[in-house]
C-alpha cells in the first residue's frame, strides 16, 4: 500500500513543477521577444559574475573587447535585458530543485508502480540536459534552431510529468465515466494532438523567421515586420482555424455526455479557453504590429493546449483500460 500522505506530496510537488515549467516557458518567451537572450553573454555566470551588475561602471572598461574575442560582437550592457535573462536562469534553477524533489518523492512507487518513478526520474535527468542545452544556446549566440530545440525539450519534459502524475492517480482516473467515448472520438483526439504538434513546429519556424526580421530591424519598427513574413506564417495562421473547429467538436462532445462537475468537462473548458486565447494573441501579433507581450502569451498557450490534450488522452486511456477489464 502507498502512504496516502506521501502520494499527496508527490502529486502536489509534481503539479507545482509542471506549472513552474510552464512559467519558465513564459519567461523564456519574454526573453526571446525582448531580445534579451544575450543579456548575459556567458554561462553560468553573467558578465563573469554570479550576481550580474546593475550598471556598466561595474564592468571592466574593456569588456567589449573581452567578449568580442570570445565571438560575441557588439556586446553592450543593458541592465533590463541582463536581469531579464538572469531571472530566466534563476527560474530554471528553481525548476531543477523542484524536479529533484518530485523525483525523490516518487520513490514510494518503486515497489508498486515502477514506471511512475522512472518517468519522474527521466524528467529530472532531462531537466539537467535542458540546463546544458541552455548553455549551448548561449554559446551558439542564440541560433534559432538551438532555441527551438530548447523549447521542444521543455514541452517533452512537461508531457513526462503529466504522465507521471496521472499514472500515480490512475485509480481515480479509471473511475471516470467514458462509456460514451467512441472510436471516432478517440481518433479525432489523437489527430488534434498531432495537429497541435504540427502547429507548434510551424510556429517555431515562424518564430525563427521573426527573430531574423527583428534582428534586421534592430528590434524596433515592429509594425513593418509583417511585410517580410514567410509563407509558412500564412499557413500557420490558417491552420489555427482547423485546430479551433477540431477541438471545439471534441469539447462539445464531452459537454453533451458528461456530468456538470466532471473532470473531463473542466479539461474541455480549459482547452477551449486556451485555444481562443492563443488565437487572440496570434491575431494581435498579426494586426497590432507584433506587440512584445503577445509573443510569450502565444507561445505559452500553444504549450498549454498540448498539455491539456495530452491530459485528456491520459484520462481516457486509464478509464478505457478499466472498462475493458
Amino acid at each position: 500500500m502507498i502512504d496516502s500522505k506521501a502520494a499527496a506530496r508527490f502529486r502536489r510537488l509534481g503539479t507545482l513543477t509542471i506549472f513552474a515549467v510552464y512559467f519558465v516557458i513564459l519567461v523564456g518567451g519574454i526573453v526571446r521577444a525582448s531580445g534579451a537572450g544575450m543579456g548575459c553573454p556567458d554561462w553560468p555566470t553573467c558578465f563573469g559574475q554570479w550576481v550580474p551588475p546593475t550598471d556598466e561602471s561595474q564592468l571592466p572598461p574593456n569588456y567589449h573587447e573581452i567578449y568580442a574575442a570570445r565571438g560575441y560582437e557588439n556586446t553592450d550592457f543593458n541592465p533590463v535585458k541582463t536581469w531579464t535573462e538572469y531571472t530566466n536562469r534563476l527560474v530554471g534553477v528553481t525548476i531543477g530543485f523542484l524536479i529533484f524533489l518530485t523525483a525523490w518523492s516518487s520513490r514510494i512507487y518503486l515497489k508498486t508502480d515502477k514506471p511512475t518513478f522512472y518517468l519522474a526520474l527521466s524528467a529530472f535527468f532531462l531537466v539537467g540536459f535542458q540546463g546544458w542545452l541552455g548553455s549551448a544556446v548561449v554559446a551558439s549566440n542564440l541560433k534559432p534552431l538551438m532555441i527551438t530545440l530548447h523549447m521542444l525539450l521543455a514541452l517533452f519534459i512537461v508531457a513526462l510529468l503529466i504522465y507521471a502524475i496521472s499514472r500515480s492517480q490512475k485509480t481515480l482516473l479509471a473511475g471516470l465515466n467514458t462509456d460514451w467515448v467512441s472510436p471516432r472520438f478517440a481518433l479525432i483526439l489523437k489527430i488534434a494532438m498531432g495537429m497541435t504538434l504540427i502547429q507548434v513546429a510551424m510556429g517555431t519556424q515562424v518564430r525563427e523567421a521573426v527573430d531574423y526580421i527583428a534582428h534586421e530591424h534592430s528590434y524596433i519598427d515592429r509594425q513593418y515586420w509583417r511585410d517580410s513574413f514567410p509563407i509558412i506564417f500564412y499557413v500557420h495562421r490558417s491552420f489555427s482555424s482547423l485546430i479551433l473547429f477540431t477541438n471545439a467538436w471534441l469539447a462539445w462532445t464531452v459537454y453533451k455526455n458528461v456530468e456538470a462537475h466532471s473532470l473531463l468537462l473542466k479539461v474541455a473548458y480549459a482547452l477551449m479557453g486556451l485555444i481562443v486565447t492563443a488565437i487572440l494573441a496570434g491575431v494581435s501579433l498579426d494586426r497590432l504590429g507584433f506587440p512584445a507581450l503577445a509573443q510569450p502569451i502565444h507561445l505559452l498557450m500553444a504549450n498549454l493546449i498540448f498539455g491539456a490534450q495530452f491530459f485528456l488522452f491520459i484520462c481516457l486511456h486509464y478509464s478505457w483500460r478499466e472498462t475493458r477489464a
